[in-house]
C-alpha cells in the first residue's frame, strides 16, 4: 500500500471514532441519563428512575461482555472483523434512533433501547480496536491509536455541543421535543461517519487453522477460546499487563463515572459540570496527540507512568476540591492524561497479540476492563458511605494507580512483542 492510500485508511479508521464518540458524551453522559430520570422515569416513586437507570448499564455491561470474546473468535475465524463491526454499528444506531420515541412515563422503552444501543457500541468497539494491527504499521500503532482518541474527542465534543445548545436555547415547551431529536442525531452522526471506513478499511484476511477447516463458525469460535484459556501461560507478559491495566483503568474509569456527581455534591454548579466535561473533549484533542509523539521519545510505558503521576495527583488534589475553579482546573488535568493513557494502552496491548487473535483477544481486553471496573465505584462508595462524604473516595482511587504503575514495571514489552509474533508466525504456517 503506497502513502497516499496508506494515510486514507489510517484516516479512514480513526473516522470511526469521531462516529461513535458521540453516543459516549451524549447518550452515556450527558444527556440520555438527565432525560431518563426527568422524563421516560417522571412517574416513578423517590429514587427508582436512578436505581433503574443504575439495572439498566449493569444488563447492558454485562450483555457486552458476554458476547465480546465468543463473537470475537467467531470473527477471526470467519475473517469477519469489519463486517461483525458493521452489525453491531448498526444495531448500536438503530437501538439509539429509537430513543426518539421515548416519551414521559416510557422509562421501560427507554432502558430496552439504551441496551439495544449500548450492545452495539461496546461490541462494535471491539472489531474496532481489533482492526488497528491490520491497518497501522507496527512503528505507527502508538501514533494511529492516539490519533484515534484525539477525533474521537473532537467528534464527540462537537456534537454534545450542538445537542447542549439546542437543548438550552429551546423555549421550555420545546425542551423535550429538542432533548429526543439530540437523542435522534447522535444514531445519523454515527451512520454518517462510518461510511470512510465502510469504503476504505479492508477485511483482513481469514486464518484458517489446522483442524478446523470443517468445523461451523460457532464451533471454531468457542473452540479458540478454549485454546487460547488453555494457553494463556504462552502470553505471559500479555497477562501481566492485562492485570496492570484492569487496575489502573479501573480508578481512571472511576474519576470519569464519579466526577461530576462528586463535583454537585460539594457544591459545584451544573453550569460549571457541564462547561467542564465540554471542555475535557476539545482539551484532550491536543494532549492525545502528544502522547502519541511522546511515547516515541521516552517509549509506551514510561509515558502511562506519567498520566498515571497525573492522576494520582488528581485524586490527592480532589480532597481539597471546593470550588468551581477547582474543578474546571482538575477537569483540565483529567483532560491532559485521559486520551493518552487510554491509547497508549490499547497499541501497547495490539503490540502484544497475534493479528490473526485479534478479535479474540480485543473481546477479552473489552470483557476485563468491563468487569475489572466494577471495584473503582464499590470502594468509591464505600468509603463514602462509612465517613460520611466523598472527599476520602476520591483519595482512596490512588491505590489503584500505584498498584498498577507496580504491575506495569513487571510486564516486559519486547518479550510480549516477541511472543505474539512468533505465535503469528506459528499459526501462519499451521
Amino acid at each position: 500500500m503506497d502513502d497516499k492510500n496508506y494515510k486514507r485508511t489510517i484516516n479512514a479508521w480513526s473516522m470511526y471514532d469521531w462516529a461513535n464518540s458521540a453516543f459516549a458524551t451524549t447518550i452515556m453522559a450527558a444527556v440520555l441519563p438527565v432525560y431518563y430520570a426527568s422524563v421516560a422515569g417522571a412517574n416513578l416513586p423517590g429514587n427508582r428512575a436512578t436505581v433503574y437507570w443504575g439495572y439498566t448499564t449493569s444488563i447492558a455491561l454485562l450483555l457486552a461482555a458476554i458476547l465480546s470474546p465468543i463473537l470475537g473468535a467467531i470473527a477471526d475465524f470467519r475473517g469477519a472483523k469489519k463486517r461483525f463491526l458493521t452489525l453491531f454499528a448498526m444495531t448500536g444506531i438503530f437501538g439509539t434512533a429509537l430513543l426518539f420515541f421515548v416519551t414521559t412515563g416510557d422509562w421501560l422503552m427507554a432502558s430496552i433501547f439504551f441496551i439495544i444501543g449500548n450492545v452495539g457500541f461496546a461490541g462494535a468497539n471491539v472489531f474496532y480496536d481489533s482492526l488497528l494491527p491490520h491497518v497501522a504499521k507496527p512503528e505507527d500503532v502508538d501514533q494511529v491509536s492516539s490519533k484515534g482518541y484525539a477525533i474521537g474527542y473532537l467528534g464527540g465534543g462537537l456534537l454534545l455541543a450542538i445537542n447542549l445548545a439546542m437543548i438550552m436555547l429551546a423555549p421550555d415547551n420545546l425542551t423535550a421535543l429538542m432533548t429526543r431529536l439530540s437523542l435522534l442525531s447522535v444514531a445519523v452522526w454515527w451512520f454518517l461517519f462510518t461510511i470512510p471506513l465502510w469504503r476504505r478499511v479492508s477485511e483482513p484476511p481469514r486464518r484458517v487453522f489446522a483442524g478446523e477447516e470443517d468445523s461451523s463458525p460457532v464451533r471454531a469460535g468457542f473452540s479458540r477460546l478454549a485454546k487460547t484459556f488453555r494457553e494463556i501461560t504462552k502470553y505471559r507478559e500479555l497477562l501481566k499487563f492485562l492485570v496492570a491495566f484492569w487496575l489502573y483503568n479501573d480508578g481512571i474509569g472511576t474519576i470519569i463515572k464519579m466526577a461530576t456527581i462528586y463535583g454537585a455534591e460539594i457544591g459545584i454548579g451544573q453550569t460549571a459540570l457541564i462547561g467542564t466535561l465540554l471542555m475535557v473533549q476539545f482539551v484532550g484533542i491536543p494532549f492525545s496527540f502528544a502522547f502519541g509523539w511522546l511515547a516515541k521519545k521516552i517509549g509506551t510505558k514510561n509515558s502511562i507512568y506519567l498520566s498515571l503521576l497525573v492522576y494520582t495527583g488528581i485524586s490527592i488534589l480532589g480532597y481539597f476540591m471546593s470550588t468551581a475553579l477547582h474543578f474546571w482546573l482538575l477537569g483540565f488535568a483529567v483532560a491532559m492524561v485521559q486520551g493518552g493513557s487510554q491509547a497508549l494502552s490499547r497499541s501497547l496491548f495490539t503490540r502484544m497479540v497475534p493479528k490473526s487473535k485479534s478479535a479474540e483477544f480485543f473481546g477479552f481486553f473489552s470483557v476485563s476492563a468491563k468487569f475489572a471496573g466494577i471495584a473503582g465505584p464499590f470502594i468509591f462508595a464505600v468509603v463514602g458511605q462509612l465517613v460520611g462524604h466523598s472527599r476520602l473516595s476520591i483519595v482512596s482511587l490512588i491505590i489503584f494507580f500505584i498498584l498498577g504503575g507496580l504491575m506495569l514495571t513487571f510486564v516486559d514489552e519486547k518479550e510480549g512483542i516477541r511472543v505474539a509474533e512468533a505465535e503469528e508466525a506459528a499459526l501462519a504456517q499451521a
